[in-house]
């Protein structure tokens, strides 16, 4: 069974990855979808295919689309592996929003988990902008999946996503060494 890709196209490019538009109301380079209730965007994909790519160890590009995806399957991982710790909604939220805000490494830096998969930025400006969406990206995968993950009724963590915390998609992880 092949795995999941994002089905979304963009002209538009930060390096080698799409620059997608996102339903976000966080600042950054990503434009801004129209409603939240149309389509959906690389955060809603990522989310939904998670559970099912997480398994691959493998995962054939086809579109700059795939990168962000990729990115944000990993991110989504990591901040499984912090929502494990977290007694309720409010304490995610802070873990989140602190790990969405913490300094990471881009394409092309040591610690960068798949730099042979993304072209490093060519300047200063493609540099900043790439930061600044891979930022967009965090705080708006982190806020989503707090509204998937914690249960409104107990809040607590629903351990059918914890159980996934474990997992390495493509035998990778975007946590730095030692945290």
């Amino acid at each position: 069974m092949p795995a999941y890709h994002s089905t979304l196209v963009s002209e538009k490019k930060i390096g080698n990855m799409a620059l997608l538009p996102l339903k976000t109301n966080f600042k950054g380079p990503a434009p801004k979808m129209a409603a939240e209730g149309e389509a959906l965007d690389v955060i809603d994909e990522a989310i939904y295919y998670f559970k099912a790519n997480v398994f691959f160890r493998n995962y054939e590009i086809k579109s700059e689309a795939d990168r962000v995806m990729i990115y944000v399957t990993l991110y989504i991982s990591d901040c499984l592996r912090k929502l494990q710790k977290c007694s309720g909604k409010t304490q995610a939220i802070k873990e989140l929003s602190t790990l969405a805000l913490s300094s990471y490494p881009l394409p092309g830096e040591v610690g960068f988990p798949l730099t042979s998969m993304y072209s490093k930025p060519k300047d200063r400006a493609e540099e900043d902008n790439m930061r600044a969406y891979f930022q967009q990206l965090r705080q708006e995968t982190g806020l989503r999946l707090i509204d998937r993950v914690i249960d409104p009724a107990t809040d607590k963590p629903s351990k059918w996503w914890l159980c996934f915390a474990k997992r390495k998609f493509m035998d990778k992880s975007m946590a730095v060494a030692g945290q």
